[in-house]
């Protein structure tokens, strides 16, 4: 069996396998590699944009998330469609509560 130190040491330059032309990594592989590296995380990052993950939200974020105006919005915390709770000058939306309102607008298709 071999000597538990003898394995430990660096093998010399002659003993290691040989290293061929097309192994080798060139400067446009690393360029590619970095491009699609970024596509994928810029991928990551839009499939993220527009789901919130506080709990509550302001009236410019819920806008955004549902794409719609503020004459709209203003609409449906009027009518009580979207329930609200105002604290000074702000208002802020529930997330659950933004959930429920397009579940129960969801139309039924047959």
């Amino acid at each position: 069996m071999d000597n538990p130190k003898q394995s430990l040491r660096p093998k010399s330059i002659f003993d290691r396998e040989r290293i061929y032309r097309e192994q080798l990594l060139t400067l446009d592989d690393l360029l590619d590699f970095k491009r699609q590296l970024l596509f994928e995380i810029k991928n990551m990052f839009k499939e993220l944009v527009g789901q919130p993950t506080r709990k509550w939200l302001k009236t410019h974020e819920v806008r955004k998330m549902l794409n719609i105006s503020h004459g709209t919005i203003h609409t449906l915390r009027v009518n009580g469609t979207l329930p609200f709770t105002k604290i000074g000058n702000i208002i802020y939306y529930d997330e659950e509560d933004i959930k429920k309102m397009l579940e129960s607008r969801k139309a039924n298709r047959k």
